[in-house]
């Protein structure tokens, strides 16, 4: 039996072996947990796929998914990170696509990806970055304002799915309410508590879905006509197209996905307790570039650290790598059966995102926890707080206010994490120290 780590909660530890049924059923719970056949859909709209292509084109995200969470946890950061789709490159893949074909995301997509390796290993020079410009102050605020740019999502995927509003409200409140009774129970009782914790993702899962029945929202007909076995094929959208503006456009694109999954890795640092030191950034940054240029390949969009999942991390108390793996394992199984996958896409948003507003607050109290040793003056009052206000502000900024802005621009005002993260690193660099402290 693990022992529970009482500092952080961690009931099942990051280097900790789990045995194969239980952690195919803790594993499965981070597969269930995610929506990353929502990033995918949107772009397919933007470049106006057909069905079948978009079928396939969630396929091969759930393939590259598979494949980079492997890449990342077995050898790249060697930390308890799901990879999945980022939502940073939609508007910019959208764009590409749109005007060179679909040849030229790829070949946009591939550099970038190995620029991204390459700044880990052989230059070292992604390391240095972090450690120069993200110190504590900033590193806990990136998580805060992680989790807080996420919640809207959640919320709007709620209040905007199929169905009557005030349903889906139900529906939502009620997988989220299994899992804080969940929670509450493995920290409040031993045994039969810490199962129920381990457990609590599925079980709301289960409770939401059997909930969403009674107001007849739920459809599992599609899966019968999805195929039981697909194989994928390396560049499906043919040959690569290689456009100096796109590639361009695309690295800096792939700069902001490293602001944004640094983000994550620092909330996964905090839920686990593992330092970030040097070399496992390095190593990170070498994954994030593997992981992204094997999604190019199989047709996929770039792929980017998944707070969600850190967030889940510190619900269920599970850390260990090894449960991971296998969530990495079933994505790959997802993007071979087609069937498998569809399933998982049946799934009610309002059940998913119910779950996933409790994994946003989770993820801002781990951010408050890495700040909490820090004396708040005036200076770091600002630095905390303008990037929160600054975060908000994108996140309701209405869409045609960026109808007219340039490209670049747009790419980084459609993210709130984007635009948070780095006005923290700019005013903790730009506001000078107060001279007590330095």
């Amino acid at each position: 039996m693990v022992e529970k780590n009482k500092g952080n909660g961690i009931i099942i530890g990051v280097n900790d072996k789990v045995r194969a049924p239980k952690a195919f059923v803790l594993g499965l719970q981070h597969v269930l947990a995610m929506d990353l056949y929502i990033a995918p859909i949107i772009i397919a709209g933007l470049l106006s796929l057909t069905v079948e292509n978009t079928a396939f084109f969630v396929q091969m995200c759930f393939l590259a998914t598979g494949i980079a969470t492997l890449i990342q946890t077995g050898a790249g950061i060697k930390m308890p990170v799901v990879q999945g789709p980022s939502y940073v490159p939609i508007g910019a893949i959208a764009a590409i696509g749109g005007k060179l074909g679909l040849g030229a995301i790829a070949g946009s997509l591939i550099p970038g990806a190995i620029l991204v390796a390459l700044l880990g290993y052989p230059l070292k020079w992604f390391a240095k970055a972090v450690r120069k410009v993200i110190p504590p102050l900033v590193g806990g605020t990136v998580i805060i304002i992680v989790g807080i740019a996420l919640m809207p999502i959640g919320l709007n995927n709620i209040f905007l799915a199929e169905g009557n509003i005030g349903e889906n409200i139900i529906v939502a409140s009620v997988s989220a309410a299994i899992v804080i009774i969940c929670m509450l129970l493995g920290r409040r009782l031993g045994g039969l508590g810490t199962f129920f914790r381990l457990v609590s993702v599925i079980l709301a899962i289960v409770g939401g879905i059997i909930t969403a029945s009674f107001f007849g929202t739920v459809d599992f007909s599609p899966v019968k006509e999805a195929a039981w076995f697909s194989l994928p094929s390396l560049l499906p959208f043919g040959k690569p197209i290689f456009d100096m503006g796109a590639i361009i456009s695309m690295i800096f694109v792939y700069l902001i996905i490293l602001i944004e999954t640094t983000g994550t890795w620092f909330v996964v640092s905090s839920v686990t307790g593992e330092e970030l030191d040097e070399k496992r950034l390095n190593r990170a940054s070498v994954g994030e570039g593997l992981g992204c240029f094997a999604g190019a390949l199989v047709g996929s969009t770039p792929m980017t650290g998944y707070s969600s999942n850190a967030g889940l991390l510190a619900i269920t108390g599970v850390a260990s790598r090894t449960v991971i793996m296998v969530s990495g394992g079933i994505l790959v199984c997802l993007g071979l059966v087609p069937k498998l996958s569809t399933a998982i896409t049946c799934i009610p948003e309002p059940v998913i995102n119910g779950i996933f507003g409790i994994v946003c607050v989770a993820i801002v109290t781990n951010g408050m926890k890495v700040i909490q040793p820090i004396m708040i003056d005036d200076r770091n009052m600002m630095v905390i707080g303008i990037p929160i206000l600054l975060t908000i502000a994108v996140t309701v900024l209405p869409k045609e206010a960026l109808a007219t802005v340039p490209d670049w621009a747009n790419y980084i005002l459609s993210s709130g994490i984007t635009v948070g993260a780095l006005a923290t690193v700019l005013l903790n660099l730009i506001i000078p120290l107060n001279k007590a402290k330095e």
